[in-house]
């Protein structure tokens, strides 16, 4: 067995490992840090793919920024009264029927799914130019206005968690 499909494997349990762990966990922290070691072997396979952009994308982004959004909204909010609360333990019948439905969607998609498209980024054009430069043509000439969206709508939230706390403080309660 090759290196690269060792740690294909590792990467692939880590994942699959941490991200039910993280959702098993009461504590939201401890959820987050299970999250953090999602991302960071997300990162670690876009590196086997030899997409080194996406892989720091990947950590610094999602590991760094919206890790420590999701941690500033959770100082900010009171979640101590939902930690105590067992109504997401017991609700076990509804986690199911999510299963069952994203694993009827995964075999139905993988079922159905034809490989028709060609991109006109070949292994020769990556090559030649590099993949950073492509993905930056890409992202700031093809898809400007989704990226512009995009920007706005991680926007929303962070607007969303000040007016809470603008509230919170206003009230007292914070």
């Amino acid at each position: 067995m090759s290196v690269v499909r060792i740690l294909f494997f590792y990467f692939a349990f880590v994942i699959l490992l941490s991200a039910f762990m993280g959702l098993r966990q009461r504590s939201p922290v401890k959820a987050l840090l299970w999250i953090l070691l999602l991302f960071v072997h997300i990162g670690g396979l876009y590196l086997l793919l030899n997409a080194e952009v996406l892989a720091f994308l990947q950590i610094i982004i999602y590991a760094g920024a919206i890790l420590v959004l999701y941690l500033i909204m959770l100082l900010i909010l009171d979640v101590r009264e939902e930690e105590r609360s067992m109504l997401y333990l017991k609700n076990w019948q509804s986690r199911i029927w999510a299963g069952l439905l994203v694993s009827f969607f995964f075999i139905l998609g993988s079922l159905t799914f034809v490989n028709k498209h060609r991109g006109e980024h070949t292994l020769d054009k990556l090559k030649e130019v590099g993949p950073s430069k492509i993905l930056g043509r890409l992202l700031f000439e093809d898809f400007t206005f989704p990226l512009i969206i995009l920007a706005f709508l991680l926007l929303v939230p962070l607007l969303g968690i000040g007016l809470l706390f603008v509230k919170r403080r206003q009230d007292g309660s914070a």
